[in-house]
């Protein structure tokens, strides 16, 4: 069970899917803050757009 044990602290396959993950979870905030800055701007052209300018 120790040989096991040790052999799973020295496997670097999990190391590789939390990179993985923070590579995910970054591009996630980059899009959300995108899609939030351009978002009221996306609005307030629509809003123009229906008024008629």
């Amino acid at each position: 069970m120790l040989q096991k044990f040790t052999a799973m602290l020295r496997d670097d396959e999990g190391a590789t899917m939390v990179e993985y993950a923070l590579i995910v979870g970054l591009i996630a905030a980059v899009c959300i803050t995108a899609v939030t800055a351009l978002g009221s701007k996306i609005s307030a052209k629509f809003t123009s757009v229906q008024t008629g300018w």
